[in-house]
């Protein structure tokens, strides 16, 4: 198991590799496909950016609201492909990770290549249980999105998996193969 904290640097993202675990503390905020639109118009129209896309990481949620005591409710992550015609000019203008379920287009891995970025994989269904590794949520942008408002969140060993690395291999391409020779190992016999 891997510990990374923030800022989620350049050196730190480079030493990933495709399967990895591992447990992430510090910052992060989230964002769905509503606020990437209007972070992308930002970016167009020359206007700042709620926060600062160096080495910082978005998680691709819309959390429920907290039940009392909590601070969040559940976490669990939304499908990225609907990020990923915003995702290169993010990616361009510094953000060096992102998390979420599912696969993504050759577009973002090209941008991820390029500017040494990692995308990590949540366990969807897990929403309740992710909630609990996230100690501060707070709304700082776009609050009429409701749910899906950027929020920065502080995390403490939130569990995830490095699905495609700064190079480009991709867990979904070579996890299937990997079983199937295990498999083939330990079945045909």
């Amino acid at each position: 198991m891997i510990e990374i904290k923030t800022p989620f640097t350049v050196q730190q993202a480079d030493q990933l590799h495709a399967g990895d675990s591992v447990l992430f503390t510090g910052t992060l905020y989230t964002a769905r496909d509503a606020a990437h639109a209007r972070l992308c118009q930002a970016l167009e129209e020359g206007r700042p950016l709620p926060f600062d896309l160096t080495d910082a990481v978005i998680y691709y949620v819309g959390p429920t609201p907290p039940r009392p005591g909590r601070v969040i409710g559940s976490a669990g992550p939304t499908t990225s492909y609907r990020m990923d015609a915003y995702s290169p000019a993010l990616l361009d203008r510094g953000l060096r990770g992102m998390i979420g379920k599912g696969l993504r287009g050759r577009e973002v891995i090209e941008a991820m290549r390029r500017n040494h970025a990692v995308y990590f994989g949540a366990v969807g269904g897990t929403g309740a249980l992710i909630g609990r590794a996230i100690r501060t949520a707070e709304v700082i942008a776009y609050e009429d999105l409701g749910t899906e408002a950027i929020r920065r969140l502080t995390v403490e060993k939130l569990p995830l998996t490095v699905v495609i690395d700064t190079q480009g291999n991709n867990l979904y391409e070579t996890g299937p193969q990997q079983y199937l020779e295990f498999a083939g190992q330990h079945f045909n016999q």
